[in-house]
């Protein structure tokens, strides 16, 4: 069980963190490569109730279970794309931001792969995905039992 229900707490918050999700989801980042990296970053930050709710959906988008199975190995996998590596470099540059953070040739990469409103979208859904991820580790949410 959760330690809190933050919808109900912080309604407005929640509410606004919603609507941001939204206006990203309707943006131009292919709806498969925005799940691979919410999987990948959920991964990252051990978010079971991101991972258990982005596989769902990147199920529903049309991706495969082997892909998502060797999401977490992507760079030995020969299943992802370039534009897939690039985003999935970036998401997990960003996540493990470090002192250095995003590399050059890493932000040369997402340049070359995405035009400017994607990677706008890139950038957004990167951030966003490690918000909620801070958001649900630490209130302990977990997926509904099958």
């Amino acid at each position: 069980m959760s330690r809190m229900k933050l919808p109900e707490l912080a309604p407005e918050v929640y509410q606004a963190w919603i609507a941001a999700e939204g206006a990203i989801r309707r943006g131009p980042l292919d709806p498969v490569i925005l799940e691979l990296v919410k999987i990948r970053a959920s991964q990252i930050n051990g978010c079971l109730y991101c991972i258990d709710m982005h596989t769902t959906d990147a199920r529903l988008a049309g991706e495969t279970e082997k892909r998502i199975f060797q999401l977490d190995a992507w760079r030995e996998s020969a299943l992802y794309s370039e534009a897939e590596r690039a985003a999935l470099a970036y998401a997990e540059a960003v996540t493990r931001l470090g002192e250095h953070g995003v590399s050059d040739e890493i932000w040369a990469e997402v340049e070359k792969h995405f035009d400017e409103g994607a990677r706008a979208g890139l950038v957004a859904i990167t951030a966003m995905i490690n918000l909620w991820n801070r958001i649900a580790v630490p209130l302990r949410m977990r997926p509904e039992p099958v």
